[in-house]
């Protein structure tokens, strides 16, 4: 990388050497905006630290404060933001802990208009490495729009302090460092996509610039705070391999937010007991609590009736426990069932094993080239023998986004019941599933930020009156005899033993956090999110996209010519990002493709532009060392 040195106007005795002004303006907007710049620079500047003279504390929650490390392992810092938060700056999360009871108290709710959800107080400055008293002048007044640009916060909300400069070796060492000459800067969030860099710690390569993703960066125009949001999930700031955790396997599970972590906590301190049959206090506070999550599941996911929520261990457990109670009781030999190639494994095993059983048949509605639900084979399978149509509302090796809505309908007018797999789906869309008119709906807690183990079955209360239970034992029956065993009523009646009480309460706790965000903002900024990254991906030589529905949800699943998944994957690994890399339990729709793996990164609410670059970095890499 050529660096070219802007040269100072103060007279021959400086010739050759930078410009302070110029410079120290440089540096301020070079360290608002890169990633891990500080971390660097604290390696070989003299008297540098990330804090300046002392650890800034953070805020994850009210009371609870947490230093910044020597290492750099600040809490929850956005890749291309400020390096470290002040205690000015709250989470999203104001306080999710019941005061009583097991009820919680609310934070407080975004401002209408999609305003943030946390604004910083007026002296917050986005460079929180510089302290107060560093004896260094404050820069020109033009820098408060540089770092509202950088930050995401208005220009009167910042103050904004210059760096203070070493001299010109130690400034060329450093950006050496940062950006060696086979390693590319990406442009500055809201620049001109078509504009060439105006500072030399940003040129790069011709290439880089000729295909770099041209879609404006989601992060400045995001419907919440993405900071404040970051601050919420403490393991954001986990380094692996020396590298900040970047962590796109939300697909797989996604993380959680410090008021789930603790309300599990709370749970266990001050209401754990077994529920419904005690007269003691702490039943009752369980009780409230698991019931209360019931509750918040069933208006999550627009149900007519709280009866209608049966909780289980996920939604392997949710298709299994249908398999065992419709499936064994109204389909029979030649009936038949319906699925899709889209579909997890955990959406067809079940059915496999029930069709061997019966005697019945399994029909696969295949998909197109882009990886999307062809409708008009759909309806060629239907019959007056289909029983059953089981299909995901998104796919987790594609991201696909089928039309649940016209399956469900097709599918009752040929007199069959529809299950949805939604595990994929309710972390990034809304649903009702009384306006899709599905007959059972399951899903996943630790998909939507929750526990894992944990999970729903949804079903229309008629439909479960019908249905037996499928496992027996406590919490099930109104009266046992040795002669006979009478049932409670759904959804008591399969939940045998004694379920998973305080990770149902840590579910509760996580839908309410989605509910704060809202769930149009998520779909929106997760959709920015696919967009770049998939015009980052394009871009790459050899790589190739599988799944490119017009519908989709934030997953980017590809492979690299010459490269094997695991490859790609390890080398992701070594920089700090998290990616999976297999056949995702969906090898149906993945030889549909031709390929038997592929590498999914997978995007949530908490992620970011700058997190999918240094992705973006790592794979045009390993392409360009495989063409050389």
């Amino acid at each position: 990388m050529t660096i070219l040195t802007p040269t100072s106007n103060t007279g021959a005795a400086n010739a050759g050497l930078p410009d302070e002004a110029l410079l120290n303006r440089m540096a301020s907007e070079f360290f608002a905006l890169v990633p891990g710049a500080a971390q660097a620079a604290a390696q070989f500047l003299p008297g540098f630290s990330e804090a300046g003279s002392a650890p800034v504390a953070s805020v994850s929650a009210p009371g609870r404060l947490s230093s910044v490390s020597e290492s750099g392992n600040h809490s929850g810092s956005n890749a291309g933001a400020a390096l470290t938060q002040p205690s000015t700056q709250p989470s999203i999360y104001a306080s999710a802990i019941p005061q009583n009871g097991g009820s919680s108290v609310a934070p407080s709710r975004p401002q209408a208009g999609g305003a943030p959800l946390s604004t910083p107080a007026a002296s917050t400055t986005p460079y929180y490495f510089i302290g107060a008293d560093n004896g260094y002048p404050v820069a020109d007044g033009n820098l408060d729009g540089l770092a509202a640009q950088g930050t995401g916060r208005q220009a009167d909300q910042t103050l904004a302090r210059s760096f203070g400069l070493p001299g010109q070796d130690q400034l060329q060492q450093l950006l050496g460092e940062l950006y060696p000459a086979n390693t590319q800067a990406a442009p500055a969030a809201g620049a001109d996509a078509d504009a060439r860099p105006a500072y030399y710690f940003q040129q790069g390569e011709q290439d880089y610039w000729d295909t770099a993703p041209r879609a404006a960066n989601p992060a400045l125009a995001a419907p919440f705070d993405i900071n404040a949001v970051r601050r919420d999930f403490p393991i954001l700031a986990e380094r692996v391999n020396g590298k900040q955790l970047v962590w796109f396997d939300n697909a797989a599970t996604t993380q959680k937010p410090q008021s789930v972590i603790d309300r599990l906590s709370y749970f266990y301190e001050h209401e754990n007991s077994n529920i419904h049959r005690a007269a003691h206090e702490l039943a009752a506070r369980a009780t409230d609590a698991y019931e209360g999550a019931r509750s918040k599941v069933a208006k999550f996911l627009g149900a007519a009736s709280v009866d209608e929520i049966i909780f289980v261990r996920g939604a392997t457990e949710a298709i299994n426990l249908v398999a065992n109670t419709f499936g064994k009781k109204f389909i029979g030999a030649v009936d038949e069932i319906i699925v899709s190639q889209l579909e997890h494994h955990a959406n067809i095993v079940p059915w496999q094993q029930l069709a061997a059983e019966k005697g019945a048949v399994i029909r696969v509605i295949p998909v197109d080239d882009s990886g999307q639900i062809i409708l008009d084979e759909y309806r060629k399978l239907l019959n007056s023998k289909t029983r059953l149509v089981a299909v995901t509302q998104v796919s987790n090796a594609l991201g696909t986004i089928t039309p649940v809505q016209e399956i469900i309908a097709l599918a009752h007018s040929a007199g069959a019941r529809v299950l949805i797999d939604g595990a994929q789906a309710v972390s990034h869309l809304r649903v009702n599933v009384q306006a899709l008119d599905a007959d059972f709906y399951v899903f996943s807690g630790h998909k939507v930020f929750g526990p894992t183990g944990i999970g729903v079955v949804y079903g229309k209360k008629a439909l479960l009156d019908q249905l037996p239970p499928w496992q027996g034992g406590g919490n099930m029956i109104a009266d046992v005899t040795f002669e006979r065993t009478q049932y409670q009523p759904a959804p008591a009646r399969f939940e045998a033993g004694t379920g998973n009480i305080a990770d149902a309460v840590g579910l509760g706790a996580a839908i309410d956090y989605v509910e704060r965000l809202g769930l149009e903002n998520i779909a929106l900024y997760e959709h920015a999110l696919l967009e770049y990254a998939t015009h980052g991906l394009k871009s790459i030589p050899g790589v190739r996209l599988i799944g490119t529905a017009h519908e989709k949800a934030s997953v980017a699943s590809f492979v690299l010519e010459g490269y094997q998944t695991e490859e790609v994957g390890k080398a992701l690994n070594e920089e700090g990002i998290a990616v999976r890399s297999g056949h995702h339990c969906a090898q149906p729709i993945l030889r549909r493709f031709g390929v038997e793996a592929t590498v999914r990164p997978s995007f949530a609410f908490y992620n970011t532009c700058e997190e999918i670059d240094r992705l973006l970095a790592v794979v045009r890499r390993l392409a360009n060392q495989k063409r050389n």
